[in-house]
C-alpha cells in the first residue's frame, strides 16, 4: 500500500534534498507548498502569506492522500514545525484510510547556520530561486518550531 511520508525539520535542515532522494528510489511524487506558491503566487505575498500557506497546505493533503490511495506514494516537503500541525496531518491520513510516517532531519546548530548561509548566498548570486533567509524569517521560525521527540517521529535521520 502507498503512503504519505512527511518530513519534518527546521527551515534549511535538508528536507527538500532528502524528498529528492527518497523520491528517485521509490519513485515517489513530491509535493511542496514552497514549490506550489512560488508557481502560482510569486514571492511578494506580504500579510497574506500565512493565509496562503494554509490554504496550500489544505489542497496538498486531499491531493497527497488521492495520489496515496491510487497507489503512488508521496512525499509532503515541508517542515510541519508546530506539533498541532503534525497531530492533524496524521488524523487527517488516518481518517482518509492512507497510511502515513513522518520523517525528521536533524541538524545541528553549526551546520543549520552554515546551511543558511550557503543557501543565502545561491539566492544572492541567483544560481537558486529559493526563499532568502533574512533576520526577520529566521526570527518568526525559531518562534514558530516545536522540535519533535523521538517517539512522535517514525524515522530520525541525522
Amino acid at each position: 500500500m502507498a503512503k504519505v511520508i512527511m518530513t519534518c525539520g527546521k527551515i534549511c535542515s535538508g528536507k527538500s534534498t532528502y524528498a529528492e532522494k527518497l523520491r528517485k528510489e521509490s519513485g515517489a511524487v513530491v509535493l511542496s507548498i514552497d514549490e506550489l506558491m512560488t508557481a502560482v503566487l510569486g514571492r511578494e505575498l506580504g500579510d497574506m502569506h500565512d493565509e496562503y500557506v494554509r490554504r496550500c497546505e489544505q489542497y496538498l493533503y486531499k491531493k497527497a492522500a488521492e495520489i496515496a490511495l491510487s497507489g503512488t506514494n508521496v512525499i509532503l516537503d515541508w517542515g510541519f514545525w508546530k506539533k498541532a500541525q503534525r497531530e492533524y496531518a496524521r488524523e487527517y491520513f488516518r481518517q482518509q484510510g492512507t497510511d502515513c510516517e513522518f520523517h525528521y532531519i536533524a541538524v545541528s546548530d553549526d551546520e543549520w547556520k552554515k546551511r543558511i548561509a550557503s543557501r543565502n548566498a545561491e539566492v544572492v548570486s541567483g544560481r537558486s530561486d529559493v526563499y532568502f533567509i533574512d533576520d526577520g524569517l529566521l526570527s518568526k521560525f525559531l518562534t514558530l518550531f516545536e522540535e519533535p521527540d523521538r517517539q512522535e517521529m517514525d524515522i530520525w535521520i541525522e
